[in-house]
């Protein structure tokens, strides 16, 4: 169940400092013995970014509600929508795993949505649960987020969360290294964490995309956390499916042209599951990983035996 703002309120902290802040109007302030610091809010949502660090600034910061009316669909639309991008079955048994999981620790869990300004297909479950709070920040304002924020600088308390869930946003952060290692900060000891991320998917959002995974070096990317599970989201059936789009894009320079063709070769994506897993993950659209916070991370020697490939 998604947490009120004015619940959230309590917890936030100055993303520059760590310290508490009070709301002023419509201010969040804090201060110190040598500063003042005022934080605005829109539509009802603070805006807890640093813009002296990272790539966001106040001009480009405004972008991103454009970015997300361009991902929602409706009616017909729609349909077609979930026949060429469906609801990834592995997606699903891994939150299933994860409720469980949570409910054998702790009896009303409370779970951080790193990029939560929509509610994903496979979220249901938490969102509709009385007994599960979420938190969910992201870059723009939505009635999913109580407060926006740069996942470099995530403004909560330490050891505060006993989930942490990112799916489809390490690809949009310069430093994910830095970002994993915020989440690790306000996971509680113990804490699980999920992610989602591309391995060989295209340029999505522009110039807000940065980096991709193979399965390996994601599970390396969580080198604190001890692996409860990992694998394939999407596999190569999926991928291919992602360069017709584009080569057509780039072809016939029309997005549209090739999104009319790419639904007639939606088929395509069921062959991830005749594919082995060992392939799919050389291949993969998408892969995960869910870890558990750790104190022995992973060494670097460690990471070459993991290797679950086909090679």
């Amino acid at each position: 169940m998604l947490l009120e703002r004015q619940e959230v309120l309590e917890i936030l902290r100055c993303p520059k400092t760590g310290n508490r802040l009070q709301k002023v109007n419509n201010k969040l302030i804090t201060e110190s013995d040598t500063q003042h610091i005022e934080y605005d809010t829109i539509s009802g949502c603070p805006i807890l970014i640093d813009f002296d660090k990272g790539v966001l600034t106040k001009d480009n910061f405004s972008l991103f509600p454009s970015f997300a009316e361009e991902n929602t669909y409706r009616g017909v639309l729609n349909s077609v929508r979930k026949l060429v991008n469906p609801v990834q079955d592995a997606s699903v048994e891994n939150m299933k795993q994860l409720v469980k999981l949570l409910f054998s620790m702790q009896e009303n869990p409370r779970i951080l949505i790193v990029g939560g300004g929509t509610v994903g297909d496979v979220m249901d479950d938490f969102y509709k649960d009385p007994r599960i709070s979420i938190i969910a920040f992201d870059i723009y304002p939505t009635p999913y987020v109580q407060f926006i924020a740069d996942g470099h600088n995530i403004p909560l308390p330490d050891n505060s969360f006993d989930a942490v869930i990112v799916q489809a946003v390490l690809e949009h952060v310069l430093e994910p290294k830095v970002v994993v290692a915020e989440m690790y900060r306000v996971l509680k000891d113990n804490g699980i964490v999920y992610a989602e991320t591309p391995f060989l998917q295209h340029v999505h959002e522009g110039p807000f995309d940065f980096t991709r995974y193979t399965e390996s070096g994601h599970r390396y990317l969580f080198k604190n956390f001890e692996l409860i599970k990992s694998g394939v989201i999407a596999g190569s059936g999926t991928q291919l499916l992602w360069a017709i789009d584009n080569f057509f894009r780039g072809l016939f320079r029309s997005k549209q042209l090739a999104k009319a063709i790419k639904l007639g070769f939606f088929w395509l994506q069921y062959f991830d599951k005749l594919i082995p897993e060992s392939y799919n993950i050389d291949a993969a659209s998408c892969v995960y990983f869910m870890g558990r916070k750790s104190a022995s991370p992973v060494a670097p020697k460690e990471i070459i035996t993991y290797y679950k490939g086909a090679q």
